[in-house]
């Protein structure tokens, strides 16, 4: 992976997250928090719809960490309340 295709996930992830955080959360956690959140989400998204599900990652980059990141926010605000 180039630098500037690390440079574009992360920027993804930011988003992504940050989108993420607005609709669990109703807030943003930060640029860093959004960032992490986001590239954790595309990990959790590529796992559960590319692997599990079988979509294709190319086309819906940007959803499937997006709905990766919806994903695990929730799953952390179900373990927060436990």
């Amino acid at each position: 992976m180039g630098l500037f295709s690390l440079l574009w996930f992360l920027l993804i992830g930011a988003v992504a997250g940050w989108l993420a955080g607005k609709v669990v959360r109703g807030r943003g956690l930060g640029f860093l928090g959004n960032m992490a959140v986001g590239v954790l989400g595309a990990v959790v998204g590529g796992a559960v719809f590319v692997q599990g599900l079988g979509f294709d990652i190319q086309p819906g980059g940007f959803v499937i960490a997006f709905l990766g990141a919806v994903i695990l926010l929730v799953l952390v605000n179900l373990v927060r309340k436990s």
